[in-house]
């Protein structure tokens, strides 16, 4: 058997050891190569010739095309790996650097490494891994397969190099069991596996149960509260209950309702307007979590480490102990409760002339719903009736004539507005399988409900981001950056290509962005474009910087609102109460070295969240299309990537990959612009937004893929093929396309070639909006 040759980063890192140009053969000796194995080398050094990765010189010489190990040559990213073997490293604002599987070594996908770029040629930036600086995650999930004495388990996630070895004894579990392991030791060659010991056996894979409890266990989620936090819960409510609320405002003679959703089990915000002779004065209570989770201890140690309360379809996972979260904290009707609360004058056009944040203490009147508000004002026909709203009729139209005046001025100054469809999920009780998946549809009178809320919960948010600016507090703020200029201007391609006017300038701007979310309300491709839209904004963060919300056109803003379900919003209100009772913010190195950590660590701990929520719902998805196999539905093209175009469904709201084997009877590619695809030979085009009719071939349940086939309609190859394509060679066109096996890239044994950049990524998905957490 022919001994393996060196890897192109190997000879690369040969050549820039020494300043010289060496000879063919003196590099074939440096790099070990037998002398059977020389002419494969020379064809090797050609290859890395024409890439630019090396320069030829006379004499059969050879020197580095590029200079590695200097500064400026090499950046720190993360390592993303394709199922076929080959990785990007990905990081902001650096190129994309491609990696080829000989050069990724030890790092497995995730790990943050650094990365040393080798060569820099017309199809972009390729590189090797010269170091891997931190692991990523431990915990894999996989099916546990068991020969004899030896144990390992299959990632489910394909671009985890695997088999993981189990060293751990004695293993539980059958063989083709679902389960998780946590990895030991990482390998630290190519050619080596990670090893690992068993953490959870679950089950057998594909049931919703045991894929779910793997999610959970895989990201280190317990649905649990550790007992000493569950104990120091208790404590607290018992020694608060007895204390005396000195120094705090009396509310208690302030309705203060609380609306909700239905099955809402934790309420921490409650409102009250009323006229007054210059305008309104208006009302915003929060419940005081921060009296009951005190620094430093372990209910505050659990609240860090979990971050925020995680929505899953059947059931949520709190923050907080239900002792407090549901209870002791939620402000109950009819229950003394510690609040913190803005009161704000406002004059007759809905603008602020003053406010002030107090600790108080309040009991609210009434536990309302929005659909229950909805109806009493009139909004709603289908909403379920209230007794308790009706009683207030007359006092909710106070509030929504408020509401709609904030709601009023923020468009005007450049909010967005946008309304993307989300996924609802029918959870079976007695098997936890989905019974549907249907486009969560919202009864406008309770959307409108729901918005009298949102307007006063932002300009709660926003008072108080105000309040700490003007005081130089340190705190923690919700900022949102202006758009990636780079998918502004794909963004701008589409809108051109569908004839939308479009003004790069005046989109990096709020109000130019939501001006042209006016122009296109009506356009038949608006959801497409909306979608685009989002994906080129930035992620909203935790930051102790205050650089503005974007996309609230606001200039400071803060999470100050949902204590019960978002950390953060306990360290706003920490900061509030150090002013309150007479304290000097603390400006020490320290002190705000150790804030900006924890607005990293929020962030961070939120986007894992989302993570979780949505793949748990792409699971959902993937189980449900399982009994849909062979039936046929309509939809919009949403996205392509290098293996096909995204179709999402109408019913069942799904999103399905249509590979290009499976567009039709031709070969497809996609377009100059990528924003569709066409057939080489006929011409036939399917654009973003384009309606399409799809089979549904085939679900991989573990990768949360459903694949379909599209059903062409008949006018797109009546006139045989285009003049001048390739000849007439004939394809056969069968239910599952010319290759309808989903694994076909990953089990082809040819070496890969380097992708295009669409290849590289899924085209993202839009961010949750469920909730208040989101904004």
């Amino acid at each position: 058997m022919a001994k393996p040759l060196p890897s192109r980063g190997e000879v690369a890192q040969c050549l820039n050891e020494v300043s010289r140009a060496m000879h063919a053969r003196e590099i074939a000796t440096r790099c070990k190569v037998e002398d059977a194995a020389y002419p494969r080398f020379l064809q090797l050094l050609e290859q890395l010739t024409l890439d630019g990765t090396v320069r030829k010189l006379p004499g059969n010489r050879y020197k580095a095309g590029f200079e590695t190990g200097k500064p400026g040559n090499g950046w720190e990213g993360v390592l993303s790996v394709n199922p076929r073997g080959f990785g990007f490293v990905t990081a902001a604002g650096q190129d994309d650097v491609y990696v080829a599987p000989d050069g990724i070594g030890g790092a497995l996908h995730g790990d943050r490494v650094r990365v040393e770029v080798i060569a820099r040629t017309a199809r972009g930036v390729e590189g090797r891994i010269a170091e891997i600086l931190q692991r990523r995650s431990t915990r894999i999930a996989g099916v546990l397969r068991k020969r004899r004495k030896s144990v390992w388990l299959e990632p489910d996630d394909t671009r985890v190099r695997g088999p993981i070895v189990v060293t751990s004894t004695p293993v539980e579990g059958d063989e083709g069991d679902a389960a998780v392991v946590k990895i030991t030791r990482f390998p630290k060659f190519a050619d080596e596996n990670a090893e690992g010991e068993l953490i959870a056996v679950l089950g057998k894979p594909g049931d919703p149960n045991t894929e779910v409890a793997k999610i959970l266990v895989r990201e280190q989620i317990a649905e649990t509260h550790p007992d000493a936090a569950m104990q120091e819960a208790e404590r607290m409510a018992a020694r608060l209950k007895s204390l005396p609320p000195a120094g705090r405002v009396d509310l208690r003679s302030v309705p203060l309702p609380t609306i909700d959703p239905e099955d809402a089990r934790d309420h921490d915000d409650a409102i009250w307007v009323e006229r007054t002779p210059d305008g309104y004065r208006a009302w915003v209570a929060i419940a005081d979590v921060s009296e009951y989770v005190q620094p430093g201890s372990a209910l505050d140690d659990e609240a860090v480490a979990r971050g925020c309360t995680i929505y899953l379809p059947d059931r949520a996972i709190p923050m907080l102990p239900a002792a407090l979260a549901a209870d002791l904290c939620s402000l109950l009707p009819d229950h003394d409760r510690l609040c913190l609360c803005v009161i704000a004058d406002l004059d007759k056009h809905g603008k602020v002339e003053r406010f002030e944040i107090v600790e108080g203490i309040m009991r609210s009147s009434a536990m309302l719903t929005y659909g229950g508000v909805a109806r009493s004002l009139g909004f709603s026909d289908l909403a379920p009736r209230s007794a308790q709203a009706e009683r207030l009729v007359r006092d909710l139209k106070v509030l929504d004539e408020l509401a709609r005046k904030l709601r009023r001025a923020r468009m005007k100054r450049g909010a967005l507005d946008l309304d993307l469809p989300e996924p609802r999920v029918v959870i079976d009780p007695q098997t936890g399988a989905p019974a549907a998946i249907q486009r969560r549809a919202q009864d406008p009178g309770v959307k409108r409900a729901y918005a009298m809320v949102e307007e006063l919960m932002l300009l709660a948010n926003e008072l108080v981001a105000q309040w700490l600016t003007q005081r130089r507090a340190p705190a923690v703020y919700r900022v949102h950056g202006k758009p990636d200029e780079a998918k502004l201007e794909r963004l701008g391609e589409v809108a051109h290509i569908l004839g939308v006017p479009f003004e790069f300038d005046r989109m990096l701007e709020p109000n130019g962005v939501s001006r042209w979310l006016e122009k296109i309300s009506d356009h038949e491709k608006k959801p497409v474009l909306e979608m685009l839209l989002l994906r080129s904004l930035k992620q909203a963060v935790y930051d102790i910087v205050n650089i503005g919300h974007f996309g609230l056109a606001s200039e400071n803003y803060l999470h100050f609102t949902s204590p019960i379900r978002r950390y953060p919003d306990v360290e706003v209100h920490r900061a509030v109460k150090r002013l309150l009772r007479g304290e000097k913010p603390d400006t020490s190195a320290s002190a705000v070295e150790a804030l900006r950590a924890a607005a990293t660590a929020a962030s961070v701990r939120e986007r894992a969240a989302i993570d979780v929520e949505r793949e748990v719902v792409d699971l959902y998805r993937a189980l449900f299309a399982r009994s849909l196999v062979g039936e046929e539905f309509e939809g919009t093209v949403t996205g392509v990537v290098g293996s096909g175009l995204y179709v999402a469904l109408d019913d069942p709201f799904l999103d399905v990959l249509v590979r290009y084997e499976s567009m039709g009877p031709d070969r497809y590619e996609a377009t100059e612009h990528e924003l569709g695809v066409v057939g080489t030979r006929s011409g036939d085009q399917v654009m973003i937004g384009d309606r399409v009719l799809v089979v549904i071939e085939d679900v991989a349940v573990l990768r949360r893929v459903v694949y379909a086939r599209r059903i062409p309609p008949p006018e797109a190859f009546r006139g045989g093929e285009s003049p001048g394509r390739r000849g007439n060679r004939k394809l056969e066109w069968t239910k599952g396309g010319r290759d309808s096996k989903p694994e076909r890239a990953t089990e082809r044994g040819t070496a890969p070639r380097k992708p295009k950049k669409t290849e590289r990524k899924r085209t993202a998905r839009a961010p949750s909006t469920r909730g208040k957490r989101r904004r």
